[in-house]
């Protein structure tokens, strides 16, 4: 593997950008390597600087479903921006989008567009306080819902606890809002509402975690919670930024058959473009201004580029309804590699579902934060540079989802199983 021109452009890089990245995950740190500057990508394929290229499990943390620069919603985006690239006015493709989006969730009448995941969750708490007319949300810890200032809390040495900073910067009084429990526990949910329930505004979660790793839901969590906001007349969150359209057309909220009050969803109603969404019923979306007095805006909220690359890629996951036979490959490829790792005595867990999973190098049960924070790291640091040797490129930290694409073939996911079986531990 060739790494000159890698490592030339990282140290460019950390001259004027802080880390030489710009998010924190990108610097490889955690699997004590540099990291790798992509040149293009194609499919299932990534090329980086130095000619290298990869099989790509981690698709833009998720959203390129439809693989790198598929061919048909680029040419809607090479439309979209010969029109020009951004009007701050409305278009009638913000409409299109926002009915297709409703129309794929039972649980959205309307819709707000605005340019990211964690903005789509800032308006989605800012509209549950300010309806709710209380001020406490309960989080999950493990769960991450983008760098707003109340959502990067971290738990206390209690089951229950009030949210303490997890980051310089964060007041203590932003924090003290935020509940948190652990995934996957009601009982630690019900205690928070038993001790203050008039006072919950809404409690946000992930219907399938994807950033301590993938971690799915025990089958009454998400039922009790939907139950526990109803019977207390708080909100209840679904952030779908990473499943939305993901595991279904209507996400994961389709999948369990439970309809939360508000939904955020992220880049992939936008085919990979900076782009996210806050959509729930008409009662609480018509509180937003201009319509209502809870205040949202943004110039760049609905960009016609952004747009019409989520119409397009919406348009195909419609057509090509693909989630069975991507949900059979992650399938087969996870059985795959415990094969493998079994052939080598390496203990390990795959959490999977429809096409995202998470090799944890743990040997017990994954169902929230404290059972995944037990996996090797240094042993997931290990696996992943060897699999990136071979052309294989994985997410750079063991808390992440690994997710498959229309793009990947079988094979793809033989020539990574090769991979695999070559790994020294």
């Amino acid at each position: 593997m060739k790494n000159q021109k890698n490592k030339q452009l990282f140290k460019k890089a950390q001259k004027v950008i802080p880390g030489g990245v710009n998010s924190p995950v990108r610097a490889f740190k955690s699997v004590g390597a540099a990291p790798i500057f992509i040149d293009n990508a194609k499919g299932a394929m990534l090329t980086d600087a130095d000619g290298n290229r990869y099989i790509d499990y981690c698709l833009s943390w998720g959203p390129m479903i439809l693989g790198h620069a598929n061919k048909d919603v680029l040419a809607d985006v090479k439309k979209a921006m010969a029109r020009g690239t951004s009007y701050g006015i409305p278009t009638e493709l913000e409409t299109q989008l926002a009915e297709m989006v409703v129309a794929a969730f039972d649980s959205i009448d309307k819709v707000r567009l605005v340019s990211s995941g964690t903005e789509a969750v800032m308006t989605a708490i800012r509209l549950a306080r300010g309806a709710a007319g209380r001020d406490k949300v309960v989080k999950f810890v493990g769960c991450y819902h983008g760098h707003v200032d109340h959502m990067l809390v971290s738990a206390g040495s209690g089951l229950m606890t009030l949210g303490a900073p997890s980051s310089p910067g964060v007041p203590k009084d932003f924090a003290k809002n935020t509940l948190l429990a652990p995934y996957n526990d009601v009982d630690a949910v019900e205690k928070l509402f038993a001790k203050y329930a008039d006072q919950i505004a809404a409690i946000i979660v992930e219907p399938v975690a994807g950033n301590m790793g993938t971690v799915l839901p025990k089958p009454a969590f998400l039922k009790k919670l939907r139950s526990l906001c109803t019977k207390n007349k708080s909100l209840l969150i679904f952030d779908e930024v990473i499943s939305g359209f993901r595991l279904a057309y209507g996400g994961a909220q389709t999948v369990f058959g439970i309809k939360p009050d508000l939904t955020t969803l992220g880049k992939i109603i936008g085919g990979g473009f900076p782009i996210g969404a806050v959509g729930g019923k008409a009662s609480i979306m018509n509180k937003l201004s201009p319509e209502g007095t809870i205040y949202q805006a943004g110039t760049l909220s609905g960009n016609p580029v952004c747009v019409a690359a989520g119409i397009a890629t919406l348009r195909l996951l419609k057509t090509l309804n693909p989630y069975k036979k991507l949900g059979s490959m992650t399938e087969c490829l996870c059985g795959g590699i415990s094969e493998k790792l079994n052939a080598k005595g390496v203990p390990h867990r795959i959490n999977q579902i429809g096409s995202m999973f998470t090799l944890f190098f743990n040997d017990g049960e994954v169902t929230d934060y404290d059972t995944a924070a037990k996996s090797d790291t240094k042993r997931y640091a290990n696996y992943f540079r060897q699999m990136l040797e071979s052309g294989i490129y994985l997410p750079p930290s063991q808390f992440e989802a690994n997710f498959l694409s229309t793009a990947h073939t079988q094979k793809h996911l033989e020539q990574t199983l090769k991979a695999v079986a070559k790994v020294k531990f």
